[in-house]
């Protein structure tokens, strides 16, 4: 099982938008070049965290793209819901963890319980531990995270 591309963007570009200045705006353009992402994708990307309530934009001279909220109220869980479909391990369930023949299926517990283990630590995770780990990965001294 696998993040998309989109979804990984998405926690790339809140970790720097994190980085780069707290308190004014960052132009997607500076994000998508220091993080190697296409611009075009990338606005994509901040528009669905924008309508997510994750990032406000910032019009004008200047303007650009800041966070809505602290980062120790941002989830990583939330971010990847604003860019993705629900993070299901299977195809037949849907938000909730249920799915139409649940009854037939013996492995349902299964799934269900790897989809709810998945939420649970992408849920444990904030944007300000994650900017914090990035952070000591800068500087040298890589953090090393508990699974």
């Amino acid at each position: 099982m696998r993040l998309s591309t989109k979804a990984q963007y998405a926690v790339r570009a809140m970790v720097r938008l994190s980085f780069e200045s707290p308190d004014a705006p960052v132009s997607s353009k500076t994000i998508a070049d220091l993080e190697g992402i296409s611009l075009t994708f990338l606005e994509q990307i901040l528009s669905k965290l924008r309508r997510g309530k994750i990032v406000k934009s910032v019009r004008g001279p200047g303007g650009g793209f800041v966070l809505a909220r602290a980062p120790e109220q941002i989830r990583v869980d939330e971010i990847i819901e604003c860019v993705e479909e629900p993070l299901m391990p299977v195809a037949c369930m849907d938000e909730a963890g249920s799915c139409q023949c649940e009854e037939l299926c013996y492995t349902h517990m299964v799934w269900a319980g790897l989809g709810q283990r998945i939420k649970n630590f992408l849920s444990s995770i904030t944007l300000a531990e994650l900017s914090r780990d990035a952070s000591m990965i800068r500087q040298g001294t890589r953090a090393k995270r508990d699974i």
